[in-house]
């Protein structure tokens, strides 16, 4: 039998990373890409990044990166895990091994993101590897009876693949801090139903 930590370690571990970038959001000094001038963290014209560099935008010590590099790690950690254990309820071997190989793979672009000189390369790494796990999740999940983690899934897979568009084709990026943000809330949202809402049961008539 599961203890209760064990059973509960992606819920801990995503609780625990909101707490540590909220913590680290108010150390931030201030600056944004949109006003270097701006005093503290905006939700709306910050990246998560910004918490994780050694310098504030406006140019002072960032206090803040700390607390961020540990929220991001935690956040990364859970996420993956998450997936590793959700391809335990799956029998087929097409969605398991990708579910649980990138899910790996995410927690160990986790630990590199926060490394300034490695960010842009992780961020793009580990952007893709999320596009194509949540692909995949989101097929799985079109195939069982789980109808509102379904729909949430497409509709996060959608603004998912909207957002790297943005990123990558530097369009809106005025919008993007905001919807960096969103996104994040919107995949613990999914990666806490697919941790307590779903059963080996609703898979295991997928078998290929």
């Amino acid at each position: 039998m599961e203890t209760l930590f064990k059973k509960n370690i992606v819920l801990f571990g995503l609780v625990l990373s909101i707490v540590f970038l909220f913590i680290a959001g108010y150390h931030y000094p201030g600056g944004s890409p949109k006003d270097i001038n701006s005093i503290g963290y905006s939700f709306k014209e910050n990246y998560i990044s910004n918490l994780l560099e050694f310098k504030a935008v406006n140019g002072m010590e960032n206090k803040a990166r700390p607390f961020g590099v540990i929220g991001v790690i935690l956040l990364g950690l859970s996420s993956g895990l998450a997936f590793v254990r959700l391809s335990k309820k799956v029998d087929s071997n097409k969605y398991l091994v990708v579910i649980k190989n990138v899910g790996i793979i995410l927690i160990i672009l986790s630990s590199l993101i926060s490394i300034p000189s490695l960010h842009d390369t992780m961020v793009t790494l580990s952007s893709i590897a999320t596009l194509l796990l949540f692909f995949y999740v989101t097929v799985l999940l079109i195939k069982s009876k789980l109808l509102l983690l379904k729909f949430s899934s497409i509709f996060l897979l959608l603004v998912s693949y909207g957002a790297a568009y943005m990123y990558f084709f530097r369009a809106g990026l005025d919008y993007l801090p905001i919807v960096q943000k969103t996104i994040h809330i919107l995949q613990i949202i999914l990666i806490l139903g697919l941790e307590y809402l779903t059963t080996r049961k609703d898979f295991e008539h997928i078998k290929n």
